[in-house]
């Protein structure tokens, strides 16, 4: 590694200690706390939540979808804004850019501001543009950077969701638990990048949310917590209720089958 980019990695590095975004990893293996992934492992995280997110393919890498203002991009469908334009939910593709630049990975100016594209409409139209290419095609390679990157989001939500949690002895518990094993990780990396953290008092129905936080609380009661398929079976019954509580009008329990299908991934070995 060059050393100026040696250096901006590690000046990257103190952004997420002090909770901004970014990843801690080493050349051969990377940690967590309670978790050591070697590069393989690493791959097959970043190739299930590509197969989750976007189908695993590379089209899926660049998307807008329907009644959405914004574009999702990577295997971790990153939200990139247009100009003026903003929303509930953090944009986490700009931070994306930043890190791969602090890892000596090269980003074209025009990846670096807003979302060229102001609407669904017009990125549409602009699907097999010069543009989308190139930011498929840096997708497509960065696949373990995204990858460290999600996992920098799970680790920086914990300290959040203790601070909102009514029983937060038993979330850390579960986490920690759960990020002894790649499998038990992999389940906290897709989650909180699928449903998010469950910190946000924007993102609840009747009082109640489906977030992270949420399905942690409910695995609070058994004594395998740690399990990923006690994970499972939480986050099951957690999205279970989000349905239940949903508006009636939005029709939410078409999602239902593919979201607990998805859960049901978490109890294969990795």
């Amino acid at each position: 590694m060059k050393v100026r980019h040696f250096l901006k990695y590690f000046s990257f590095l103190s952004l997420v200690l002090n909770g901004l975004s970014g990843c801690t990893a080493a050349p051969a293996l990377i940690r967590n706390e309670g978790t050591q992934l070697s590069p393989a492992q690493m791959d097959r995280v970043g190739n299930r939540i590509w197969q989750n997110e976007c189908g695993g393919t590379v089209a899926g890498l660049t998307s807008w979808n329907a009644g959405e203002d914004f574009a999702s991009l990577g295997i971790g469908h990153f939200i990139w804004y247009p100009q003026g334009q903003r929303g509930p939910f953090e944009e986490s593709f700009p931070p994306l850019v930043a890190f791969f630049e602090a890892r000596g990975i090269a980003a074209p100016g025009w990846m670096k501001g807003a979302c060229p594209w102001p609407t669904k409409a017009a990125f549409e139209a602009d699907k097999s543009g010069e543009r989308q290419k190139e930011l498929r095609t840096l997708l497509s390679r960065t696949v373990r950077q995204q990858t460290e990157f999600i996992m920098a989001r799970m680790e920086r939500a914990l300290p959040k969701m203790l601070s909102k949690s009514s029983n937060p002895a038993g979330v850390r518990w579960a986490f920690d638990g759960l990020r002894q094993t790649p499998e038990g990780t992999f389940c906290l990396i897709d989650y909180v990048n699928f449903k998010g953290e469950g910190t946000s008092p924007k993102e609840r129905y009747q009082g109640q949310g489906w977030g992270l936080l949420q399905v942690l609380e409910d695995m609070t009661g058994s004594k395998t917590a740690w399990q990923p398929g006690q994970f499972a079976e939480a986050a099951k019954r957690v999205l279970s209720r989000r349905v239940a509580n949903a508006p009636p009008e939005r029709g939410e329990r078409r999602w239902l089958a593919g979201w607990h299908n998805r859960c049901e991934g978490y109890k294969k070995p990795l």
